[in-house]
């Protein structure tokens, strides 16, 4: 079976701390229960959870939907955005099947980014060990001032979304934008064999989300 990963990198730093860190942990039990009723995500989406603050965890490896436990997040530390690509990266590279002679690998994966503030390490050295793996889709959430021109260098151009407030009604449809989003792609795959290749391809985000050009 080839499968269609999907992996979440979180930001965890200080300014998390409160209300936005809460809604982070509703909103991934929220894309968790949506993919669960869709039949094609059931069939083919695995979901992986990485944060980073100071360091990057990998909290939850890449896991099939009706296994996944949502990890319970805490909020504190600096912005090591690098190290939370690198340890993306590694992880892809160790748990997504590549495509052989004989047999096709997994689809590339689906990466959701999400961020309220600047880097606080190189990570530029982390964009560069990101940039070695294949991607699929790649989208960049700033929340509340994240910075928008850093996540369109990782994302690219017309990849990038912003939330003006980290509140309950924005974060709740980023992510229920998000389920919507890998449960089209799943569907793509499922029904025609295609993979989505970019934002443009996504359904259209709810005013709540700002695309940024």
């Amino acid at each position: 079976m080839r499968r269609l990963p999907v992996y979440l990198l979180l930001d965890i730093s200080g300014s998390m701390s409160g209300e936005p860190i809460e809604q982070v942990k509703n909103g991934v039990q929220t894309l968790v229960a949506g993919l669960r009723q869709d039949p094609y995500a059931l069939e083919t989406a695995y979901l992986g959870v990485i944060t980073f603050s100071s360091t990057a965890q990998e909290v939850v490896p890449l896991t099939e939907l009706t296994a996944f436990q949502a990890p319970s997040l805490q909020a504190g530390g600096g912005t090591s955005l690098g190290a939370g690509l690198s340890k993306l990266a590694e992880c892809a590279l160790r748990d997504v099947a590549k495509s052989t002679a004989t047999q096709k690998g997994d689809w590339r994966p689906m990466v959701f980014l999400m961020t309220d503030g600047k880097p606080t390490d190189d990570w530029l050295a982390g964009l560069a060990r990101f940039k070695h793996e294949k991607w699929g889709v790649v989208v960049g959430c700033a929340i509340d001032g994240g910075d928008t021109d850093v996540l369109r260098q990782i994302a690219g151009e017309g990849s990038v979304v912003q939330l003006n407030t980290s509140d309950s009604a924005a974060m709740g449809a980023f992510f229920k934008w998000v389920t919507a989003s890998v449960s089209s792609s799943s569907k793509s795959i499922e029904q025609g064999g295609k993979e989505v290749s970019g934002l443009h391809e996504l359904p259209t985000p709810p005013p709540e989300i700002k695309v940024v050009f």
